[in-house]
């Protein structure tokens, strides 16, 4: 498996696997942030690779100096075989590049299912970020 950035021939074995993944109203608004994030900065859109076909997916953000993992995304028939932990992991190494003070994750209510995923790596409660005030790439 090759984890790499986001390249412009991703955009539909992408956007299918989120159609795969995520709820329609989950898709819809992370659609929105995922073309925010590539007008912004397409380095912290990653993806996943397993013999040429995209396996999985990560958007991360940089927003006042301060990384977040928004959403990670992985095909149903590939999970469990450390691919999220992987994309967490080259996103993390990208943030730590670029001197971002602290990394937090985006816990909103479709993110909650892969919260122990974050726990088992090492993540605290404290580093679940939920707030009114939406992300950049979010509200826009």
């Amino acid at each position: 498996m090759n984890v790499r950035s986001f390249q412009l021939s991703d955009y539909r074995p992408l956007t299918a696997l989120l159609e795969d993944v995520l709820t329609e109203e989950c898709y819809e608004q992370t659609m929105e942030a995922f073309a925010r994030q590539l007008s912004w900065d397409s380095e912290l859109v990653l993806v996943a690779v397993e013999q040429s076909e995209i396996v999985g997916m990560i958007i991360g953000t940089i927003d006042n100096n301060k990384g977040y993992y928004y959403r990670v995304a992985v095909l149903p028939s590939h999970q469990r075989r450390g691919i999220g932990k992987a994309l967490i992991q080259s996103l993390r190494q990208r943030f730590e590049q670029r001197n971002v003070m602290k990394i937090l994750i985006t816990a909103d209510e479709y993110n909650e299912p892969v919260l122990p995923l974050y726990e088992a790596m090492g993540y605290a409660a404290n580093d679940f970020y939920r707030s009114f005030q939406k992300l950049s790439i979010i509200a826009g």
